[in-house]
């Protein structure tokens, strides 16, 4: 008996090892479309410069 359950052992932790490897490629498969396309959105022209302000000397959207 104590080999039948040492074989069990090690095929649920093999079935746990496979669940977590798959689940991790699936959430970093998922953040990576995230991040692309986050990337693609955002456009040169809709980010802001930042201008110094000869006054203050503080750098200001501009």
């Amino acid at each position: 008996m104590p080999p039948l359950v040492a074989f069990a052992g090690a095929l649920g932790g093999l079935a746990v090892v496979r669940w977590a490897y798959r689940t991790a490629l699936r959430v970093n498969r998922e953040l990576e479309e995230a991040r692309l396309a986050r990337v693609a959105d955002a456009a040169p022209s809709d980010i802001p410069t930042l201008r110094r302000d000869p006054d203050s000397g503080a750098y200001r959207p501009g």
